[in-house]
């Protein structure tokens, strides 16, 4: 057996191993894909085990993320800092090999990938983000990001819509750059594909503008390497279609749904094994000819970044300037201009729609933050999300900043996923609050994940109006706030909303959605000079008065206002008012509970929520004995004036809930 083989065979045997021993995973697309990622991390790609984050890299994503002990095993025999132990530990508590890839949780671990077609989505924008970095910020066409973006995705993301629309974003933007290998295994866990899928892949990839390229036979490693090398020229994404068997080895299991998910079983890893041909008895077991091998390669892949850092060294010599804009991106140092830019709001009578405020804020600020980038699902006008001082992100011209997403939100948050996990950039996205639904997945994702992206969520209630239910969020606002991670931001006027827009930008570790009106909503001259350094607390005091409250009224967003001319009716009626704008859930809950308690004294029982939406969530702060006016059905399609009235957030109503509180 030849030293390929013998290592391919390593990287099985361990997969199959490390299964069992877990007695959970799935041991079929190890075995059937180890040819792939062997040739793949010695042969193909540019990395370096002893820098995972290596700027000029390439990436590897592993879309069907069930295979993720293919990853570890290939990521163990190449040298990254995954231990025997490690692979030992599959699946185990407090385990850095974990059932699924999780993003800084294991070296070499490019992204958190399972559920199907995300990765897929996230290639995709680390595809779009290599080049947008590349035409903006180098001069001359200086080429010192030439890497490439990897991807491995089985049926199962093919099957998946946001799979479909990620590779038609790929496809007419011509990302070359990104190399997708699809198993094509033919089996699912229900059993063989043609229960499900008849697509033809090959045509379907090629009408989406990819190279498609068929390899009959993934044990073939030649043929691999010979497909590969015709994508290098090509100007389009490829699609290489592999052909394997799933369990490949097993000899009561291999091409069957039974090698899918579960364990193949002692008895059934004893069989594999000596069909492979592989003579040793022990579990885990590296041959030393397989050690020394891999450390020669290991030593030769460390050579690619020293090659590429003399380079860089010669680039920064001869354009400094490029390269502090370079090295300032990557490392997230914007420094603190665009906070000087930010733009001031004054009362000058007339109502704005904080979706309109958010579009000039973006303006605002996005010539000094030139690595600013975003758009929308083919909503833009609505959503205010262009750059007026920026060029379309297109193929002839990747160093524009206003990306057409189309009418793509489930890829669109897919690809600010790899965007983001690139690095260098800001990425921004923006819908109507209702169809967040179809991103939710991405979502979570990029909140397990810390990334740093920005959702511009507008038309966030029935103010929207004459579209009707289809169209106006309920229940979205809730279910934002359910994500773990995730900070829900939603802001009452113009200052909050420039606030919300300064705490998205400097935040960190998470994602930050913003929920924006499609209505004009008054200036509220009672938080024009609190906004900017309270919103970023979550919710602070807005009017007050001077002794204990009898009553305390919430509101977030556009509520807020009609909850505050409430309040002055209720105080020329002499009652004891405290008005609180609850911006934000998630950062008043982060704030002290001394804090938390003065804002809402327990011995103030009488508290009264007001938003347009479901109540769930609310409760925490109103407690047991307070009242919410919000809406548990669908809405109509009707002015927003008139919906307002009819779902009880008028002015009258909030009075008379808030006065039949205080009846004893």
């Amino acid at each position: 057996m030849n030293i390929d083989q013998l290592s391919i065979n390593t990287i099985r045997t361990l997969s199959i191993d490390a299964v069992q021993k877990a007695n959970s995973g799935h041991p079929g697309m190890p075995l059937g894909c180890a040819p792939l990622i062997y040739l793949l991390y010695t042969s193909i790609m540019k990395h370096n085990p002893d820098n995972p984050n290596w700027i000029n890299r390439d990436r590897f994503v592993l879309s069907a993320g069930h295979a993720s002990m293919l990853l570890y095993s290939i990521l163990h025999l190449t040298g990254y800092k995954i231990s025997l132990n490690d692979i030992k530990e599959f699946r185990q508590d407090q385990s850095i090999t974990p059932g699924h890839p999780e993003y800084k949780l294991t070296p070499g671990v490019e992204t958190t990938s399972g559920p199907l077609g995300q990765g897929f989505a996230s290639a995709v924008g680390m595809a779009a983000a290599q080049k947008f970095i590349s035409a903006k910020l180098f001069s001359f066409g200086q080429q010192i990001l030439d890497h490439r973006v990897f991807a491995l995705v089985s049926d199962g993301d093919l099957m998946e819509g946001i799979s479909y629309e990620a590779a038609s974003f790929a496809g007419h933007h011509r990302l070359n750059n990104l190399v997708v290998f699809y198993d094509d295994n033919g089996i699912t866990i229900e059993g063989n594909t043609s229960l499900t899928f008849s697509d033809d892949v090959f045509a379907r990839f090629r009408a989406l503008n990819w190279n498609v390229i068929r390899v009959e036979d993934i044990e073939n490693l030649e043929d691999i390497s010979n497909a590969y090398n015709q994508t290098i020229p090509l100007k389009k994404p490829a699609l290489i279609i592999l052909k394997s068997t799933i369990g490949y080895g097993s000899p009561n299991k291999q091409g069957t749904s039974a090698a899918h998910g579960s364990p193949l079983g002692p008895d059934e890893v004893k069989l594999t094994k000596q069909n492979l041909g592989w003579n040793f008895s022990e579990e885990f077991f590296i041959p030393v000819a397989v050690r020394e091998h891999f450390q020669q390669i290991k030593s030769r892949l460390s050579e690619y970044e020293t090659n590429w850092n003399s380079l860089y060294s010669r680039f920064k010599s001869n354009f400094p300037e490029d390269a502090e804009r370079f090295e300032n991106a990557i490392s997230g140092k914007h420094g603190d201009n665009w906070e000087k830019l930010l733009p001031v709001f004054t009362n000058d009578g007339k109502k704005i729609a904080t979706r309109v405020v958010s579009g000039k804020v973006l303006n605002s600020i996005s010539g000094a933050l030139p690595t600013l980038i975003g758009g929308s699902a083919d909503l833009s006008p609505s959503n205010n999300t262009s750059l007026s001082d920026s060029t379309s992100f297109s193929k002839e011209n990747y160093s524009g900043r206003n990306i057409h997403f189309g009418i793509r939100e489930h890829a669109m948050a897919g690809i600010l996923n790899g965007m983001s996990l690139y690095g260098g950039v800001i990425p921004y996205g923006g819908t109507f609050l209702v169809f967040s639904d179809y991103m939710r997945p991405a979502i979570r994702l990029a909140a397990m994940m810390k990334l740093k992206i920005i959702y511009v969520f507008t038309h966030d209630s029935i103010g929207l109006g004459e579209d009707g239910p289809t169209h106006q969020p309920v229940e979205q606002l809730a279910s934002l706030r359910a994500i773990p991670n995730l900070v829900v931001l939603r802001p009452a006027d113009s200052n909050e909303t420039v606030a919300a827009w300064k705490y998205a930008l400097k935040h960190r570790g998470g994602p930050v959605a913003l929920l924006l009106t499609r209505q004009g909503v008054p200036f509220i001259n009672e938080i024009a000079d609190k906004a900017m350094a309270s919103v970023s607390k979550g919710a602070y005091i807005v009017l007050d008065s001077k002794r204990k409250p009898d009553l305390i009224l919430i509101a977030s967003g556009s509520e807020l206002a009609p909850v505050i001319s409430a309040a002055y009716k209720l105080i020329k009626e002499d009652i004891k008012v405290r008005v609180v704008s609850m911006v934000s859930f998630e950062l008043f809950n982060a704030q002290t509970d001394e804090y938390k308690n003065n804002l809402l004294p327990a011995k103030v029982e009488n508290r009264l929520a007001v938003e347009a939406g479901v109540s769930l969530g609310w409760h925490k702060y109103i407690g047991l004995k307070g009242k919410m006016i919000s809406i548990e059905k669908f809405g109509e399609s009707a002015p927003d004036s008139i919906l307002f009235e009819k779902f009880g957030f008028s002015v009258n109503n909030i009075c008379k809930t808030a006065k039949a509180m205080l009846v004893k």
